[in-house]
């Protein structure tokens, strides 16, 4: 019998996210691309897969699917609020990919309204102070979990 993983609310946001096309539809959508056909472009996804994608981001409150046309009948998609909180998950992944991936030839940029290129960080929401490895202490709050795993070694 398998062990069970450790509980972790990244795990439990990559089941609903970290498909492939789950987080490049989230990011045609934060810039504004709503419609299915549109968003099927961008992101180079088959029909069927998109369709799957989109329903499950619905299901799960991350995106709302709105009529925009009567007859014939068409829909679009909008980030809700829980939506819209995956864009600063979004903007890290890309600053991450820019500096290891693409780091001579961006293929897109942010500018912040001050109109600096943005260069996202994690802070403290109580002191602002950068949040990083050396500054974050950790306190596992799942029952029979340590930071190193279960607490009583699992038979398997």
């Amino acid at each position: 019998m398998k062990a069970a993983p450790r509980p972790c609310s990244i795990a439990d946001t990559l089941a609903l996210v970290g498909e492939k096309y789950s987080l490049l539809v989230l990011r045609e959508v934060s810039l504004g691309v709503r419609r299915f056909d549109r968003i099927a472009r961008n992101t180079g996804a088959p029909r069927d897969i998109l369709t799957t994608r989109l329903k499950r981001l619905v299901e799960a409150g991350i995106l709302e699917k709105v009529r925009y046309s009567e007859r014939p009948q068409r829909f679009e998609y909008r980030a809700t609020a829980a939506g819209e909180e995956l864009q600063p998950v979004l903007m890290t992944l890309m600053a991450w990919g820019d500096r290891h991936l693409n780091a001579d030839d961006r293929p897109v940029v942010l500018e912040h309204r001050c109109g600096e290129i943005l260069s996202p960080r994690v802070v403290c929401a109580h002191c602002g102070d950068e949040a990083d490895r050396e500054s974050l202490g950790v306190h596992v709050r799942a029952p029979g979990w340590t930071t190193a795993g279960p607490a009583v070694p699992q038979e398997g």
